[in-house]
């Protein structure tokens, strides 16, 4: 190569690095789209539009929300799995999609955990278990009991084989040892309005779905499945209080980037994240759905990340010791 050649790509080089360095510094440049998985109006969509909202006067430019739903939240994070790493499309990733996808669909277009940058949490829930009022019971371990004694006779509602509140109601059976008849759902709505009507015996689901309901007294709330109570709940206990530990599960929404974001990038929008989740009007705003924003020692991109790999193995194992797969 002649050295003419070889000064003409340098040239080329350092104009596409400038160009590069430039888009960063002046990112965004236009809208952004964030992606959420679901249909408009559930809790992944709500905890998205909050913050939106806020990101987008922090970052001067619109946030625009676009629901693509399907094959629990594949499809929509598949579309930004592909998407121009610029920053300017993102995605809000639930946990059951992120970490459960990988062991529950064996054809999976993406990897959640190689083809995405985590930029940080937006709000988590913890799961909670309820049952319908005509079960005499008032505390979990009557409920274990019971279980027992009616093995085979009890139902267990979910909102779909994989979901969250099939795979955390798993985790209780199992610890209890009782045999119960699922009966899946295609969402979590109706499996609640049967537990409420008392055609199905319990679920076990985010606080942010059940709340309306155990505050109407509808539904009995027996134990919320995660570390520490919850703030809008604060007198059901925790199930490690009720003496049953090792079946927590709380569930997280977090943003994530296409694989590739310059770490610049995702810096910006890791920030303006952050500036949403400690809003007070956003903390009220998570409060009353049930949700928390994440402590700030779990803020950060690389906390993301660990909590997204951990999770990826640990349910990845209760998927594959139950033999559960979605084709």
């Amino acid at each position: 190569m002649s050295k003419w050649k070889i000064t003409l790509s340098a040239a080329a080089f350092l104009t596409l690095g400038s160009i590069q360095a430039f888009a960063q510094q002046n990112f965004p440049s236009r809208y952004i789209t964030m992606i959420v998985p679901f249909a408009a109006g559930g809790p992944t969509d709500i905890v998205g539009r909050i913050v939106a909202e806020h990101m987008s006067r922090t970052l001067g430019q619109q946030v625009v929300i676009e629901n693509v739903a399907g094959v629990a939240g594949t499809l929509g994070a598949g579309r930004v799995a592909k998407a121009e790493p610029d920053g300017h499309t993102i995605l809000v990733g639930p946990m059951s999609t992120m970490s459960f996808s990988p062991a529950l669909y064996p054809k999976l277009a993406f990897n959640p955990l190689t083809d995405f940058e985590p930029i940080g949490i937006a709000a988590s829930a913890p799961i909670m278990l309820v049952t319908n009022n005509s079960i005499p019971v008032t505390k979990l371990s009557e409920f274990a009991e019971y279980m027992k004694a009616n093995a085979g006779k009890l139902t267990n509602g979910n909102a779909g084989v994989g979901s969250t509140s099939h795979l955390a109601c798993l985790l209780l059976n199992n610890r209890v040892g009782a045999s119960v008849t699922l009966v899946p759902y295609r969402g979590t709505g109706p499996a609640l309005q049967d537990v409420v009507s008392g055609q199905v015996g319990y679920l076990c689901d985010q606080v942010t779905s059940l709340m309306s309901q155990v505050q109407a007294k509808t539904v009995r709330p027996l134990a919320v499945l995660a570390p520490t109570r919850s703030p809008v709940l604060p007198d059901v206990p925790t199930a490690s209080e009720a003496g049953m530990s090792g079946i927590d599960m709380v569930v997280w929404n977090a943003l994530f980037a296409p694989k590739g974001t310059p770490p610049e990038i995702v810096e910006k929008l890791n920030a303006a994240l952050i500036k949403a989740i400690t809003d007070p009007a956003s903390r009220e705003k998570f409060l009353q759905l049930g949700a928390e924003p994440p402590p700030e020692n779990q803020r950060s991109p690389q906390a993301l990340r660990q909590v997204h790999a951990a999770d990826v193995a640990k349910w990845g194992d209760v998927i594959r010791g139950a033999n559960i797969t979605v084709e």
